[in-house]
């Protein structure tokens, strides 16, 4: 069983490429040949083999000859395949358990989903799956609270496809107040416990985020933005240790302390990341980062097991905000 093209298995990361060119030329505009080779890091000759692909497993794309460029209706659903036992059971510990992970919009839907996948699996692998997710659990962590995700994610995401702009109040913590924001939406993020749009802020009059928690009574108007279509998030956020880049490159080396440096060094927090292990069991870390914002925070977090060893001013930040715990905590 599994997703068969022409009687040969793809690859894995072939058949995920394909999956996403099915998403974007589904997205409601037209993709050139040389767009998707772009789009997708590949070469034009690779893009016309996976729309071979397409049309082998009963894709129905378009060609527009004025435009040069493929579609396919947005209507249009894949056909159920088969599953094989790891991949039920991934897709299944994706919704019955991780989900917790993320606060996933539609949860409804999400359940609905998997039960019809549920349904139609043979006999044999639903048992060995209902089996294995009873002994398999995940830990949701902290997640910001969203009453109303269902409503402005899909808000949000209805005037992302109709290139619309949107008016929203917005609780800003960094103005102290609410705001009033015509946004020109570009992209939803799930980062850090919650969900975020990036869009062109008519206030700030420059790309800005903001968390859908704090947005109240998103409203979609009559306007429409151009711009956008080449947004990229990955260049948008850079080297920012999570999602804020501020424009500078510090070379960050921190120092761990052998009672957390295995579990600090065995995760890979940030593209740029380079360990050095000591024979003391201390490790040296280092980072080339944009910003010192976000990385301080995650510094303090490892309290009196972490020593800073360059850049200086961001030792010296850390310092101060170590004194200023000491005196706040040391008042009462």
């Amino acid at each position: 069983m599994g997703c068969h093209c022409g009687g040969k298995a793809m690859k894995p990361g072939r058949i995920g490429r394909v999956v996403k060119i099915l998403t974007a030329l589904q997205a409601g505009r037209d993709y050139a040949v040389g767009d998707l080779a772009k789009l997708f890091g590949t070469s034009r000759r690779t893009i016309f083999r996976d729309l071979k692909e397409l049309q082998t497993i009963g894709v129905p794309y378009r060609y527009d000859a004025k435009t040069g460029g493929y579609t396919i209706d947005p209507e249009f659903f894949l056909p159920p395949i088969d599953l094989n036992l790891q991949e039920a059971l991934s897709l299944l510990l994706l919704v019955h358990k991780a989900r917790g992970q993320i606060q996933l919009p539609f949860k409804n839907s999400t359940l609905l989903a998997a039960l019809k996948i549920e349904n139609n699996l043979p006999a044999k692998i639903r048992r060995y799956c209902n089996t294995a997710l009873r002994n398999i659990s995940t830990r949701a962590g902290a997640q910001a609270p969203t009453n109303r995700l269902d409503e402005t994610f899909a808000q949000l995401q209805k005037a992302i496809a109709q290139r619309r702009k949107v008016n929203i109040l917005y609780h800003s913590l960094f103005e102290g107040k609410t705001i009033e924001v015509e946004l020109s939406p570009y992209h939803l993020m799930y980062n850090q416990r919650a969900w975020y749009v990036l869009g062109l802020s008519s206030l700030h009059n420059s790309v800005r985020t903001f968390k859908l928690n704090r947005i109240k009574r998103p409203q979609i108007s009559d306007k429409c933005f151009v711009g956008g279509e080449d947004f990229d998030l990955h260049d948008y956020l850079g080297k920012s240790w999570s999602m804020i880049p501020e424009g500078r490159i510090y070379n960050v080396k921190l120092r761990f302390l052998p009672k957390v440096a295995e579990n600090v060094a065995e995760v890979q927090w940030h593209s740029t990341q380079k360990v050095t292990r000591n024979d003391d069991g201390s490790a040296i870390i280092e980072f080339r980062v944009d910003g010192l914002g976000e990385i301080t925070w995650w510094i303090l977090g490892y309290g009196d097991q972490v020593q800073v060893l360059a850049p200086k001013i961001l030792r010296d930040g850390v310092l101060k905000t170590a004194k200023n715990m000491i005196k706040l905590n040391s008042s009462h």
